[in-house]
């Protein structure tokens, strides 16, 4: 088939490239525009569009795809049969919305209806659910309320973090769309809900479980508060990776990763750490306090309830460091403590 791609992030690659690898024909590919990165603040092509380049596919770049009826003008002249959109980051209008014949075509990641919008990946994790999924859908006005066409559940470890599950997600994504396609052109043509109908889908008003929408995050949203549980600065730390911060002598440290000291939780830890589980007592110390600097593994630090192990960090100017490293470079001693943002 003659498809028309959006995708923006390296989420959208790999699909990009598997649609490509399926035979089809890509008439054309819609990302987002280039963006000023680095301390140069030189300016950067997304990840699809890198892509996109090296396979000498043409590339739109519209700043509001809603506004731009020039750029809608373009994308109606490539005829494409259906539009894939994977992570594009705009929505798109019902004139675009309407104008291939198949439809248009979403991978979202999540078990929908749950955790709609931009960072499902993300508040999956923060809520710590115990399991995601992928889902392809039939895009409509509404943000992510489409009927699904196929759908995987994938579980969540707890030592998951946003880039281990989004690769994970991306890979599946890849596969679902291939899948979907032929299910798509056997379909074939005809009204909206005709093709629906032919096609059997999933609508989301008959699926179990609430609707909930995946806010974007805010700065506030990245900053650690040591007055919380181990288990959710934990699902911070691996949700916002690599970004969630604390201070730490005045300089912002971000954490990278770690692990709660929690009982209920230790067939999920590695063996290494489980003579640290239960080693101090709940609410013994205040929040945020070095316990102990173990050697070869990371520091423990006090909660509202169970310690946690922050086993890799990088502190403000400086690079990744975990084990010895990150003893070394934040050289914590017991009885010091964390900072909080004001």
């Amino acid at each position: 088939m003659n498809i028309l791609f959006w995708g923006t992030p390296d989420y959208a690659v790999p699909t990009l490239v598997a649609l490509h690898q399926a035979g089809h024909t890509l008439v054309g590919v819609v990302t987002q525009p280039d963006r000023r990165r680095g301390r140069g603040k030189t300016l950067i092509p997304s990840p699809v569009k890198a892509k996109a380049l090296e396979m000498g596919l043409k590339v739109f770049t519209p700043q509001r795809i809603k506004q731009d009826e020039s750029c809608q003008e373009q994308l109606a002249e490539l005829q494409a049969d259906l539009s894939v959109v994977v992570a594009f980051g705009q929505i798109l209008p019902k004139s675009v919305l309407d104008q291939p014949p198949l439809g248009c075509w979403n991978g979202h990641g999540s078990l929908l209806p749950k955790w709609r919008g931009a960072g499902p990946i993300q508040w999956a994790l923060l809520e710590g659910d115990a399991e995601t999924g992928v889902g392809v859908m039939a895009m409509e006005e509404g943000l992510d309320t489409g009927p699904v066409l196929i759908e995987r559940n994938l579980a969540i470890g707890l030592l998951d973090n946003g880039h281990t599950l989004a690769e994970r997600m991306s890979a599946l994504t890849a596969d679902l769309m291939v899948e979907a396609m032929p299910l798509i052109a056997l379909a074939g043509l005809g009204s909206e809900a005709e093709r629906r109908a032919r096609l059997k889908l999933s609508d989301q008003a008959d699926r179990p479980g609430e609707a909930s929408y995946a806010r974007m995050l805010t700065k506030q949203d990245h900053q650690i508060d040591w007055s919380a549980s181990a288990l959710t600065i934990h699902r911070k730390v691996m949700a916002l990776y690599p970004n969630a911060v604390t201070i730490w002598n005045d300089k912002r440290l971000k954490l990278l990763h770690c692990e709660p000291l929690i009982e209920r939780l230790r067939k999920e830890l590695p063996t290494e750490i489980h003579p640290l589980i239960g080693r101090w007592a709940t609410g013994e110390h205040p929040p945020g306090i070095v316990l102990e600097s173990v050697k070869g593994v990371g520091i423990v630090v006090s909660t509202s309830g169970c310690p946690i192990l922050v086993r890799a960090a990088q502190l403000e100017g400086k690079g990744r460091s975990e084990g010895d490293s990150l003893l070394q470079q934040i050289n914590a001693q017991p009885k010091q403590s964390f900072g909080t943002f004001t």
